[in-house]
């Protein structure tokens, strides 16, 4: 990986926010959840795909908080605009494991 500078880091907008909404998206080539996700008032709120079906249920992430990136353009994919980057480590078999803050935090609020 290339190193980066500070001022690259600090481009990132990253985000805690809430998943207020879970839908299927059949339409996706790969298995993946519509998420509408709160990011607090300066924000708004955002749609997101994310391809999490394998690891998680609609009712595990309902009232979840994640780590969005907030400056991507929206990317089209299918019928849907995700608006954000959902965050999260990908692990070897290919699931994800979502990123979140360890205590609950004003959604909205950035990543240090």
């Amino acid at each position: 990986m290339d190193t980066i500078t500070w001022q690259d880091f600090e481009n990132v907008d990253l985000r805690a926010g809430t998943i207020i909404q879970v839908d299927d998206f059949p339409k996706a080539r790969k298995p993946a959840f519509k998420l509408r996700i709160d990011l607090g008032p300066e924000i708004g709120i955002k749609n997101s795909s994310a391809q999490i079906t394998k690891r998680y249920t609609k009712e595990q992430l309902l009232g979840k908080q994640v780590l969005c990136v907030t400056n991507f353009p929206v990317k089209q994919i299918a019928d849907f605009k995700s608006e954000v980057l959902t965050t999260g480590f990908i692990l070897p078999d290919g699931e994800v494991i979502l990123s979140s803050p360890d205590y609950e935090v004003p959604n909205g609020t950035r990543l240090a």
